[in-house]
């Protein structure tokens, strides 16, 4: 983590010595010819975050100059914790031989989030005449609402525990105190139950979160919007996010009300 923010500080610096100033609102692809001004953009993020979490988003901005966007960004994604590791044991039962689901040991609830932001874009540099690559930076504040799912679990339940009984079923059940021993069995776990499972239960947790990145643009002053990102974010709650079964019998997982992750973001968009 500190190598990355290291690299985004040299990077930085940089670029802001080698930049070239134009004007206010003003574009140049050749000498002494003004570009296209544009007003306003709309643009689309796919981003993945680290560790193996996505997020799909959309940035309503406004070109205050050349080289300042300022934006409304939206997205909606989901929250990993680091330790998630899906593994399946290819279980086959019932009359229609279905195959078991991968499922996450140890997890309790899947977390997602509604990320709302805004934040400001600046470019270091304006393209060159031959229209290169331009080099910025992008920050973002903003608020959070945590949406919490209870993570159902298919486990094996004898139908008569107290008499040794042979005769099995399979239940869905979410984690509690009182089935803990169970649902942390491995020999008790069939496999994850289906997504919709649990949604009736659904929680919020609001919070507050921080972004910043290297921006790459290859249409900084074009109509169409062509950038890459690589950042970190940072997504604070109010209390520990409770994705993970926090117990001796899985030690080491420990749950938290701050998250930091890296990311890597795909921009595409439009400007008038």
């Amino acid at each position: 983590m500190k190598y990355f923010l290291s690299f985004l500080l040299v990077l930085g610096g940089a670029v802001l010595m080698a930049q070239q100033q134009l004007p206010a609102g003003q574009n140049y692809y050749d000498d002494g010819a003004t570009g296209i001004v544009y007003n306003q953009e709309l643009s689309f993020d796919f981003r993945l975050i680290t560790p193996r979490a996505f997020a799909l988003g959309v940035n309503i901005g406004r070109l205050r100059s050349y080289d300042r966007t300022t934006f409304f960004n939206i997205e909606f994604g989901d929250i990993r914790h680091p330790q998630e590791y899906r593994q399946s044991f290819d279980f086959q039962f019932g009359p229609s031989n279905r195959v078991s689901r991968a499922f996450i040991y140890g997890k309790q609830n899947s977390a997602f989030v509604l990320r709302a932001g805004y934040g400001e874009k600046r470019y270091f540099s304006e393209k060159a005449k031959n229209r290169g690559l331009a080099v910025g930076v992008t920050y973002q504040v903003g608020a959070n609402l945590g949406l919490i799912k209870p993570y159902y679990l298919e486990l094996l339940r004898s139908r008569d525990p107290g008499a040794g009984s042979n005769e099995f079923f399979v239940s869905e059940e979410a984690y509690s105190p009182q089935n803990e021993n169970i649902f942390l069995d491995l020999s008790r776990i069939i496999g994850a139950a289906s997504f919709s499972k649990g949604l009736d239960g659904l929680t919020v947790m609001p919070g507050l979160h921080a972004k910043a990145a290297a921006h790459f643009d290859w249409g900084a002053f074009d109509e169409l919007v062509k950038a890459v990102e690589a950042g970190v974010m940072v997504d604070v709650f109010f209390r520990d996010v409770p994705i993970m079964v926090e117990s001796p019998t899985v030690p080491h997982l420990e749950n938290s009300p701050v998250l930091i992750n890296l990311y890597l973001n795909l921009q595409l968009g439009k400007r008038w």
